[in-house]
């Protein structure tokens, strides 16, 4: 059986193109036009990704996201959005949608990103770490339970997040530019907004510093990129 995603737009147009170039790439197809029956077709098929709509009937895209969000970390979430505004596409990734495409956009970039985020869920980083810890305990990241547990309390990590905070503390010390972390993290070789990377990050840091204005773990190098500490 092959994978399956989900489309959520209130267009019929979008959703016909859409479903007819997933399936040719040997895709399974399920469909909705309103946010409820997203959230009825998401518990029936547990589909393998979910391409949202911003703009939906009944319950906006946002709103199910973070419906889904609330029991399901891993999924795979990119939102279609015909905004420009910039606090619209990273309410989205704060909500936990993994990306977004803006309409109007090509049918390649989207096959793209559609498989890179599935390959992603498939396959773990082979350079993610079979465990880390530092400080005594302190702070743990366990592969076993995809999470990163801080004075034994677990951080409640999205599947991104954990493998953004694996593939940093690999190469503790080592300074990854945003592109090379899209690349490696996100799977995307040319597409990709490098927004979703400093998103990821800032959401990071909330859950795993202390204090985020002032992180001990995930550090900037400014006008470089991102690293682990290996202090």
């Amino acid at each position: 059986m092959g994978k399956t995603v989900l489309i959520v737009d209130d267009e019929k147009n979008i959703v016909d193109i859409l479903s007819f170039n997933l399936k040719r790439e040997g895709f399974e197809v399920a469909t909705a036009y309103n946010g409820e029956s997203a959230l009825e077709q998401y518990a029936q098929k547990r589909p393998n990704l979910i391409l949202l709509d911003v703009m939906l009937p009944l319950l906006d895209g946002f709103e199910v996201c973070k419906k889904i969000r609330e029991t399901d970390k891993m999924t795979p979430i990119i939102m279609l959005t015909a905004r420009e505004e910039e606090t619209d596409k990273v309410l989205g990734l704060d909500l936990g949608a993994d990306d977004y495409i803006t309409k109007p956009f090509s049918i390649r970039e989207l096959q793209a990103r559609v498989k890179a985020n599935i390959r992603r869920v498939d396959a773990r980083l082979p350079e993610e770490p079979a465990s880390i810890e530092r400080g005594d305990g302190e702070f743990v990241i366990d592969s076993e339970r995809y999470d990163v547990f801080i004075h034994g309390e677990a951080s409640e990590l999205t599947q991104r997040e954990f493998e953004l905070i694996s593939f940093l503390a690999a190469s503790p010390g080592k300074v990854f530019s945003r592109e090379e972390l899209l690349n490696k993290v996100w799977l995307y070789d040319y597409f990709g907004d490098l927004r979703a990377v400093d998103v990821a990050v800032r959401r990071l840091r909330e859950k795993i510093e202390e204090d985020p204005s002032q992180p001990r773990y995930v550090m900037t190098k400014r006008g470089v990129g991102y690293y682990f500490s290996d202090e």
